[in-house]
């Protein structure tokens, strides 16, 4: 039934050992295969697999988890090099997850499609995600515009404007927050949601904003399992970032501010909470997009109580997360010249300070 003369001028032979062990319908037309000829080799029995439409595994059993990868890949867009898988593993990947290097001399893969989800974070190393061999459909971004189905084990997620993939282990992956957001769109346990988006916080792969911001833009924030995550999240990354903030001022021998008060105008409005405050020199300092306040008044608010502060003479200091964390030296520099150049500036109007 399967003979070993040439079906064509370019014949399958050299598959045999060390070869490709995925092909679409398209690569199998091209060594000469039709698509009679392979759908009698994937015959019970036989020694080819059709796992997902027009993509064939070229030897019986099942996929493992590399092949189920790139199959869903290969059945959501060809890359446009068009050579055939061939998996190598790399030593310390969780989960058993292999590259798949590119062959020598072949051209680098310029595929819109990527893995997300929950294949895509134990991709990127959570620990909190389930291992490949147990997720049952792996999700595929595509553009908007990708005329293909979900089909099986492939849920093909669309996007109108697709992120630029990541390559890990030789993979094209979906960046850590919109993963994050696939996973959580394909999930209702508020424990499994919880996990991944504290580890995504606590690992430092993201900050909380830019999980937050990724959630909303998929409109998922309204979801309960994901409402009382995010509450979590908002205390979990302000406690990380005014730690990181104490370090910044003590470990660059800073002045110490007050820490968490309230501005107020003698017998008037409160002008609101700041993360520190320096009272000889008229300077405030908020960790940006967590500051008190933020989920009930939102970013309008604080923009304006930032105007109203600068108003009276304050200076304000914007700390962001991602600052915090990556450049704590480049922060510090920068509340230091503010410090030094406050005696150059016009008094500011007298604030009353309390607990915030």
């Amino acid at each position: 039934m399967y003979p070993n003369t040439p079906l064509s001028p370019r014949p399958l032979s050299h598959l045999a050992d060390g070869g490709p062990v995925l092909l679409t319908l398209r690569q199998l037309r091209d060594h000469g295969v039709s698509p009679a000829d392979a759908a009698d080799r994937c015959a019970p029995g036989g020694p080819w697999r059709q796992i997902l439409p027009g993509v064939f595994l070229l030897h019986p059993g099942p996929p493992t988890s590399e092949e189920r990868l790139h199959a869903a890949l290969m059945y959501a867009e060809r890359p446009v090099d068009a050579s055939a898988v061939r998996p190598s593993p790399v030593p310390g990947v969780r989960h058993g997850a292999s590259s798949f290097p590119r062959q020598p001399g072949s051209p680098e893969s310029s595929t819109e499609a990527m893995i997300t989800g929950l294949a895509a974070l134990n991709l990127h190393g959570f620990a909190s995600a389930p291992p490949l061999t147990a997720i049952d459909r792996i999700d595929v971004l595509v553009p908007r515009t990708r005329r293909v189905r979900s089909v099986g084990p492939v849920n093909v997620v669309r996007c109108q404007v697709p992120p630029r993939p990541l390559e890990v282990t030789g993979v094209p992956v979906a960046p850590v927050t919109r993963a994050l957001a696939d996973a959580v769109d394909g999930l209702d346990d508020p424990v499994t949601i919880r996990r991944l988006l504290t580890e995504a916080l606590r690992s430092g792969r993201c900050d909380a904003t830019a999980i937050v911001g990724e959630l909303g833009r998929a409109r998922l924030l309204t979801r309960p399992p994901v409402m009382d995550a995010v509450e979590s999240l908002h205390a979990e990354g302000r406690a990380l970032a005014e730690g990181r903030l104490y370090a910044v001022v003590r470990a660059h021998g800073l002045p110490e501010p007050l820490w968490n008060v309230e501005l107020r105008l003698p017998d008037g409005p409160s002008l609101g909470c700041v993360d520190a405050y320096w009272p000889d020199h008229a300077i405030a300092l908020e960790i940006d997009g967590m500051h008190r306040g933020h989920e009930a008044g939102g970013p309008g608010e604080f923009a304006g109580k930032r105007e109203q502060l600068e108003q009276l003479g304050l200076m304000v200091v914007r700390a962001e997360p991602r600052r915090l964390r990556d450049r704590p030296d480049e922060l510090a520099t920068v509340v230091r010249t503010a410090l030094m150049a406050s005696a150059d500036r016009e008094p500011a109007a007298h604030v009353h300070v309390l607990p915030c």
